[in-house]
């Protein structure tokens, strides 16, 4: 069995990690995170049923470019045969370096087929699921947990080490329970406890908005990973500041807009040109418009142009009229 670490690049101590999430972590987004500092990437979590099924909605999720290597790619599901199933067939057919099981997804529709953090309310599933998904492949196994269902069966130290007992060689951690969703603080005190507790390398996951967040949670934890989510959002530069944080390097400032726009627009190119159909490829990047433009004076009203956007050349024409506004009333000023 191949170990975990020997995936991961050399030279960082505290390899950056850009979670897995759904509608978000597409090919272009992860090849956009991996050129600004992301050591490793993760797919999007996708259907283990769907993948043995042979949908090809689920199976176009599991396309990637060898440039964004080392990847992961993550299923999800709660039958332990379908989950080996689904790994071989990744394994033979993809060859990701690792594959990734899912079991901190807090989404109503995935928990409500005992998927994703679900299975944390029963841990003898969520062993027989690792066990069955290691066996099927020679690829590390590595999983995603949340501290538990909810306050009742919080413990993230009983369930970490059932995955690691289980065959899991890495670990990563959101420290908010699956009744938690997104609210309230990322507990990091129950990272350090974990990393305390195991002898596989654990992930920290929860809060990093900022690079000076991902040097504390270093710090605070010990946890030999970063995963970043949801701070990635429209900031995929994240991940330079982070880096630059945690080496101890002054931080690099935000992009100015002309900046973040031509990066977008980057991102936009590629996730059209990713896509067989440019129209759906444009509506479904419209939540990326909504972030890469957050925080920018008058942003709501472009926000609500973009938002109505069918097109790339509708996206350029409305990022270059407001450019030229804003250049414009600078110079009034």
């Amino acid at each position: 069995m191949a170990s975990i670490e020997s995936k991961l690049p050399g030279g960082h101590a505290t390899p950056l990690y850009l979670a897995p999430q759904a509608g978000v972590s597409e090919s272009p987004f992860r090849r956009l995170c991996r050129r600004f500092g992301a050591d490793v990437v993760v797919s999007e979590f996708v259907s283990a049923a769907g993948i043995v099924q042979g949908s090809p909605r689920s199976r176009d999720y599991l396309r990637f470019d060898d440039e964004e290597r080392p990847i992961g790619i993550q299923i999800f599901g709660a039958d332990p045969q379908v989950m080996a199933d689904a790994a071989a067939f990744v394994a033979d057919a993809f060859a990701p370096d690792f594959i990734d099981i899912n079991f901190g997804c807090p989404v109503k529709k995935v928990v409500k087929r005992n998927g994703g953090s679900g299975c944390l309310r029963d841990l003898d599933l969520v062993e027989s699921i690792i066990r069955a998904v290691d066996d099927a492949t020679s690829l590390p196994t590595t999983v995603k947990i949340r501290s538990g269902f909810d306050e009742k069966t919080r413990d993230p130290v009983g369930i970490a080490r059932r995955c690691e007992d289980a065959g899991a060689q890495a670990l990563c951690l959101h420290p908010r329970t699956r009744a938690d969703m997104y609210g309230g603080h990322a507990r990091w005190d129950e990272i350090r406890a974990v990393v305390e507790a195991l002898r596989i390398p654990v992930i920290g996951n929860g809060d990093i908005r900022t690079g000076e967040d991902a040097r504390r949670m270093r710090d605070e934890t010990g946890c030999a990973g970063i995963m970043i989510a949801r701070g990635s959002h429209g900031d995929p530069w994240i991940f330079t500041q982070a880096r630059a944080a945690l080496d101890g390097r002054p931080i690099p400032p935000d992009p100015a807009p002309t900046e973040r726009f031509a990066i977008c627009l980057e991102h936009a190119r590629n996730a059209i040109a990713f896509e067989s159909d440019s129209h759906r490829a444009i509506i479904d990047f419209r939540k990326h418009l909504g972030w890469y433009t957050k925080g920018l004076p008058d942003g709501r009203r472009l926000r609500t142009e973009l938002f109505q956007s069918e097109s790339l050349q509708d996206v350029e024409r409305l990022l270059e009229g407001y450019l030229r506004e804003q250049e414009e009333s600078a110079v009034g000023a």
